[in-house]
């Protein structure tokens, strides 16, 4: 078996995989990084809910440490893909994507002669908890329907009166 991550960051995306040397798939070639790479556990629920997961890149040279935070961007989406070879150096095609989402925030620790960097990784899901501040106007219309007029007369009849069933000369 081996694990694939995809990741973007402010100077383009990252292909990396869990194994040792160089496998190219889907297009890209993937560095390996071998024991260096760690991942959370992928947990998946009964019930609809975010769940992030953590990946950890060990045995950084610290005085690059600067080099990597310039690099990282919160909110770049990641993809992990579970994949694995029938003999060395042959991928069975089409690795599965077992989970996608977001980077957050890294975790950095430093030792004497290494650094590692945690880096949390939120699920797409995670977007359920965020209201949306939109309105029914004819601005919010525009942005998303640029010459729509759907929303162009609410503020006309926000005080106009709606008779139900009869008319005002039928009140006499």
């Amino acid at each position: 078996p081996a694990i694939f991550v995809q990741a973007t960051l402010a100077s383009g995306t990252l292909y990396i995989w869990s194994g040792y040397g160089s496998s190219t798939w889907n297009g890209h070639t993937w560095e390996g990084v071998g024991s260096l790479l760690n991942i959370s556990t992928v947990e998946e629920k009964a019930t609809v809910a975010a769940t992030g997961l953590v990946v950890t890149l060990s045995g950084i040279d610290p005085t690059l440490l600067a080099n990597v935070l310039d690099e990282f961007e919160v909110c770049g989406p990641v993809k992990v893909f579970l994949g694995a070879f029938s003999s060395p150096g042959v991928l069975i095609a089409n690795p599965i994507c077992l989970w996608a989402g977001n980077l957050d925030v890294p975790t950095i620790d430093v030792g004497a002669d290494t650094a590692s960097i945690s880096i949390n990784c939120e699920s797409r899901l995670i977007e359920m908890n965020v209201s949306v501040d939109r309105r029914y106007t004819d601005q919010e219309q525009q942005v998303d329907a640029p010459g729509d007029l759907a929303f162009s007369f609410v503020n006309s009849i926000q005080n106009q009166p709606v008779y139900w069933g009869q008319t005002p000369s039928d009140h006499i």
